[in-house]
């Protein structure tokens, strides 16, 4: 699980930097390409960042797709649970397993729809316009993403039957700020 965990906060982070990057990039070049500088304005003109907004596109899908598999597994995942949490717990515990039982089947569902059209769209020549790649890669995401989201939402599950705990997130806390004794600021 630690493997996993690791390749998936490596891949947010990595499409995130990426698509920062390429932004970073496209917005300088558009920029500079005014300025009335002899030679480097005609370079830049030669360049053609055509493909960056689609790229930049297609890397925020596929961050917010497994983005959201994080969210799940670390508990900051968007959901509305102030009537759950006054619940008597014998029946919080009954809403809680429903709730993740219905995320698990809903993002397997939403997997397993876009499995298939991921594999219809891989028998045409569909490519994305700017990037010409084919389609199928792009739309990966949908299946990938949402069959990651249901096993951490049945991870989750499993967690919550065993210990009675879900993942929660403290707002107050910040990563690796922590005081002299090493506990939490």
């Amino acid at each position: 699980m630690k493997f996993l965990d690791h390749l998936e906060e490596w891949l947010i982070a990595s499409l995130m930097a990426a698509a920062t990057l390429i932004i970073f990039v496209a917005v300088v070049h558009r920029y500079a390409s005014g300025w009335a500088i002899p030679g480097v304005q005609d370079w830049l003109l030669q360049q053609n960042l055509g493909w960056a907004q689609e790229t930049t596109i297609y890397l925020f899908v596929w961050m917010a797709k497994f983005g959201a598999a994080y969210g799940v597994r670390t508990g900051i995942h968007v959901g509305v649970d102030v009537l759950v949490n006054r619940l008597a717990p014998q029946h919080r515990k009954i809403f809680v397993v429903i709730s993740l039982l219905a995320g698990a089947l809903f993002t397997g569902i939403i997997g397993t729809l876009g499995a298939t059209f991921v594999w219809e769209i891989g028998h045409t020549d569909q490519t994305s316009v700017d990037l010409e790649i084919p389609m199928w890669i792009v739309y990966l995401a949908i299946p990938l993403g949402s069959f990651l989201m249901c096993f951490r939402f049945l991870q989750v599950l499993w967690t919550f039957l065993r210990t009675g705990e879900v993942p929660h997130h403290d707002h107050g806390h910040v990563e690796g700020l922590d005081d002299a004794k090493g506990e939490p600021a």
